[in-house]
């Protein structure tokens, strides 16, 4: 080897490590974080069994167990591969994560639909009867599955008995009994079961059931209404529709003019459609249908839209479109869905669900050269497609019907989870025309890859039984909208599973395996927000729970706390329309559905909310569910009394109910107030200082007192009209504490309540101080006495507001509004109980004690709602106290948080003085007494378990609205969540979440 060669060669070695080295480097920049500690923890909690301690070892337990059903020889290899593709994107439903490999005797189908039959117990139309049917769908809550339900059979109110020559109750009624069933079982072990109850838009209790929810009945179902073509063009043309049955009304019915129709042919009403024969399985009269009565399409719709503008329910299904769309429309009829609406299912039908994450397969995030990896997608659909048709073979199934109906048809739904996260690793905006292509062109791919997986099962393992190509492929339905080369293949060798598509929301299974990537097809919800988790010795632990793609972001050296990419966007910066669009740029390659909350802000509008659902009906979607967060949804705080009686509000007001009205027996007593009102969210502003560049005007006023003299300041600032913003006093002859007063007093004027500061100020014009006095007022400098220094300084405070229209107009008191009890609860001659301490400034020579008299709220949480001193202190404190008496009483207690926190650093000239900490054998410089009292309320706050130690609630209710970081979780109204307690559970990317703790509930 010449010398020339050897360097060449060593040249050629060099460049290959070079490039080895730099390809490694390109790969260690663009590596994802490690995952968040929260993913960790809802893992354990939710999904790892036995030993298990990470993500992997719990898909090796799922591995394990789906490959159990290949044969024997192929049973290693498939193991690998099915942990490899989860390692790798695939995250397969909750109820495989949970229960695949283990011991429990539960189902990994995550939901399923049951019939409801027009009967007591007896077989009615192929359909069991209501009881029949109440006790499947108890087992099958029981072994783990949601339950979704058409109703439309039971005969409406009012229609004839002839068994007993009585009236029916309606559908309505008995979704009540199957309301507390799924109250009282406990689905697998470990949650409640989650329901879907579906009316059609025909039938005569249509109203009823649009309103069953309104008053907080039904809790353990969503309920839609199931939409005919019909009626939608009845809605556009102002026409009517009749509300029909077959069981035929009761005589005072057909006296109002109900009548039967002469003919019905069997294709305009699915739900009794099978009543062909001239006789009803009852006897109750011929084929055709009993209209009850008629009613304005538009009236009925507007019910509708209004119900679900208010109450988020009811959704809408659009049955004709499920059911031409339908690929076994020759064998089968949609009448309802799964609870969450991904999947249009026939009684008994399942959904048998996983999910790939599309964030894996972006090569080059966020850069100019970011691109999707489709041949690795397409190798994760292939191997997903297999586990999920082992899945149907591997579970135990709660009832042979369901067993049988999925093994005539081996319906499976695989999805995809991220797209909104995959958008902005490529840079795509999510609600830009680019965006919908591109995952219009990712679900076309996911489509074709999965029918042709599908047929390869075939040929490895047969067609499903109910399997007719001719029919398969015809009819206008999704089968036959299929690619030429894709038909000709299925038409050749069969397919495996009639449906293979659905996208679902995918809850806690993207925060534990896919390191809290976006939901199914949604946008990210919120970049960041904390999770405040009770532990089990019950205190609180706190979680960051990050996007995926801003941590991803941040962790390339992207910039998160300045102005982020444009397209960085979230669900509520999301226009409702272009929603609907992504849905509609998905749907054609979807062969059952897709599960999609558009979220819309409170102050959305009513005529556009409308034409949303208009809109997606034209746009030939099959269903829509929204979510406006306001102050309908959330539900009024209230205990039934001791005697059983009904303790709303309004009914206590009426009754004239005071706190110390009730009775307790025990001689450790506290006063218990038995109901409160339900403020709206965000309702209260952070009363933060404004930022005035340019400096601001105050009125100036000296008060002149015994023990001398200090000026009092009234800022302002002129926004058309002049505002009091601020006050505070100075001079060294100022009682000392005033300044305390003035600085609460300060935050109270920033409220935006007028009616909250005239309170505060009439107050503190009735403190009484040392000795009275009589001081020049203005404007004219008449004597006028007064009682002491705190009440001088606000009369001339109050003046000022008046002199500036502070006062004037009927604004909304919003923290008047928000307070449990506006006067201070009196005591009874039994007393009640208060809580005590010492405190001594030497410094100061001052020794007094400090007293909080408490409250029990209907949630049996104890309040402080007083606050008082006793002995020698600076009496300028009385007026301090009577100001944190009244905020004390204000329900979301980070107001109370708020003020104290202000004080806690609040520094006294000489007033300085050591004590101990709170809580603790340890002593520390306080700067004043007021400081060394906002710390004693504090730790108080904190033995009962509503604020933490540095004054910030260990649980938000959203009341007041405070500061918020960019990109942050905002607090919203909602349903009550059991494990913070406030009623701030929302609807999100089809699961229930708490906005206010964090906590993810139910998808369903």
């Amino acid at each position: 080897m010449t010398t020339k060669t050897t360097a060449a060669a060593a040249a050629n070695a060099t460049n290959a490590a070079n490039t080895q080295a730099q390809a490694q480097q390109a790969t260690q920049q663009t590596a994802p974080p490690l995952p968040q500690e929260i993913a960790g923890e809802v893992l354990i909690e939710k999904y790892a069994k036995g030993n298990e301690t990470n993500v992997s070892e719990v898909r090796q337990r799922v591995a394990r167990a789906l490959a159990a059903v290949e044969n024997e020889d192929k049973r290693a290899y498939w193991e690998k591969q099915f942990h490899e593709v989860q390692e790798h994107g695939f995250v397969p439903a909750g109820r495989i994560n949970s229960a695949a490999g283990t011991d429990l005797c539960a189902t990994l189908i995550n939901c399923f639909v049951q019939p409801v039959g027009d009967s007591i117990s007896e077989t009615s139309d192929g359909r069991p009867g209501i009881y029949t049917a109440l006790q499947q769908a108890a087992e099958t809550m029981r072994r783990g599955g949601g339950v979704g339900y058409d109703f439309s059979s039971i005969r409406p109110v009012g229609a004839h008995v002839k068994g007993t020559q009585s009236r029916a109750s309606g559908p309505v009624s008995y979704m009540r009994v199957f309301d507390r069933s799924c109250e009282t079982v406990e689905s697998a072990g470990s949650r409640r079961g989650a329901q879907m109850g579906v009316l059609r838009c025909d039938h005569p209790d249509i109203e009823e059931f649009i309103h069953a929810k309104d008053k907080g009945d039904l809790t353990n179902f969503n309920i839609s209404i199931g939409v005919t073509d019909e009626f939608m063009r009845a809605v556009e043309a102002d026409g009517e529709v009749e509300l029909t049955h077959k069981a035929k009304p009761s005589a005072d019915f057909l006296a109002a003019g109900a009548y039967q129709r002469e003919e019905e042919p069997a294709e305009t009403n699915a739900a009794n459609a099978k009543a062909a024969p001239k006789k009803d399985a009852s006897g109750d009269g011929s084929a055709g249908l009993w209209v009850y009565r008629k009613i304005k399409a538009r009236e009925l719709w507007d019910q509708i839209m209004r119900s679900t503008y208010d109450h988020a329910e009811p959704g809408i299904l659009f049955l004709d479109r499920m059911n031409r769309d339908n690929n076994l429309y020759y064998c089968e009829t949609i009448e309802a869905t799964n609870p969450c609406a991904e999947q249009p299912l026939p009684p008994y039908g399942c959904c048998c669900l996983g999910s790939i994450n599309l964030t894996l397969f972006v090569d080059a995030p966020f850069s100019e050269q970011a691109a999707f990896d489709y041949a690795a997608f397409g190798k994760a659909v292939d191997v997903s497609v297999r586990m999920l048709d082992n899945v149907l073979d591997a579970t135990h199934w709660p009832l042979p019907q369901q067993h049988a109906e999925a093994q005539a048809k081996r319906r499976i739904g695989l999805g995809f989870t991220g797209l909104g996260d995959a958008l902005i690793m490529l840079r795509l905006r999510y609600d830009t025309t680019e965006a919908r292509a591109m995952a219009a062109k990712i679900s076309e791919f996911m489509r074709d890859r999965a029918y042709l997986a599908s047929v390869d099962l075939a040929k490895e393992r047969g067609a499903f039984p109910l399997f007719n190509a001719d029919l398969y492929l015809s009819g206008g339905n999704f089968a036959s909208r299929l690619p030429a080369e894709i038909k000709e293949q299925i038409r050749k060798h069969g397919i495996r599973n009639s449906h293979l598509l659905s996208i679902a929301p995918t809850g806690t299974i993207s925060l534990a395996f896919a390191d809290n990537a976006s939901n199914g097809i949604e946008p990210p919800f919120s970049w960041t927000y904390t999770r405040k988790k009770r532990m089990a010795d019950g205190t609180h632990k706190e979680y960051a729970v990050e996007d995926y793609a801003w941590r991803y972001y941040r962790h390339l050296g992207g910039n998160v706390d300045a102005a982020l990419p444009e397209y960085f966007v979230t669900a509520l910066e999301i226009s409702a329309q272009a929603h609907k669009d992504m849905v509609a740029a998905v749907a054609p390659y979807i062969d059952t559905s897709i599960s999609k909350t558009v979220n819309v802000p409170e102050d959305y509008p009513y005529t556009e909310f409308e034409d949303l659902y208009m809109a997606a009906w034209k746009a030939g979607l099959k269903g829509l569910a929204t979510y406006r967060p306001n102050s309908v949804l959330g539900a009024v705080l209230s205990v039934s009394d001791s005697k059983g009686g009904d303790a709303s509000p309004a009914k206590g007001a009426a009754s004239g109910a005071h706190p110390q009205d009730v009775v307790i027996s025990d001689a450790n007593r506290r006063l218990s107030i038995g109901t409160l009102p339900a403020p709206v969210l965000a309702s209260l502003r952070w009363p933060g200082r404004p930022r005035l560049t340019d400096g601001n005007a105050a009125w100036t006023y000296m008060i002149e007192t015994p023990h001398g003299e200090f000026a009092l300041f009234v800022g302002h600032i002129d926004n058309g009209k002049k505002v009091p913003f601020e006050v505070w006093v100075n001079g060294s002859e100022q009682p000392r504490g005033l300044g305390a007063v003035a600085k609460t007093l300060s935050m109270d004027m920033r409220a935006n309540d007028r009616g909250w500061l005239k309170l505060k100020l009439d107050m503190l014009a009735k403190t009484i101080g040392d000795e009275s006095f009589s001081m020049p007022f203005p404007p004219h400098g008449e004597p006028k006495l007064m009682p002491g220094v705190v009440s001088a300084m606000a009369q001339a405070v109050r003046y000022r507001c008046e002199q500036l229209g502070a006062f004037e107009g009927n604004d909304p008191t919003p923290v008047i509004d928000t307070m449990f009890s506006r006067d201070e609860p009196r005591t009874g001659t039994d007393g009640t109980l208060s809580w005590t301490v010492d405190i001594v400034n030497p410094a100061a020579n001052e020794e007094f004690v400090l007293g909080l008299k408490e409250i029990t709220l209907p949630d049996g949480v104890t309040r402080p709602y007083s606050v008082w001193l006793s002995g020698n202190y600076p009496r300028a404190l009385d007026g301090l106290t009577k100001l944190l008496s009244l905020d004390m009483r204000v329900m979301d207690p980070a107001w109370i948080g708020m003020k104290l926190r202000k004080l806690v650093d609040y520094p006294e000239p000489l007033g300085d003085f050591m004590a101990f900490v709170p809580g603790t054998r340890r002593q520390q410089n306080w700067p004043s007494t007021v400081a060394y009292i906002a710390r004693l309320i504090i730790h108080r706050y904190a033995m009962l378990g509503i604020l933490d130690e540095s004054g910030y609630p260990t649980r938000e209710m959203g009341i007041l609205e405070t500061p918020q970081k960019k990109g942050g979780a905002k607090v919203m109204q909602g349903a009550l969540c059991g494990e913070c307690g406030n009623y701030t559970v929302i609807r999100k990317d089809g699961c229930d979440f708490c906005s206010a703790c964090g906590a993810v509930g139910s998808c369903g």
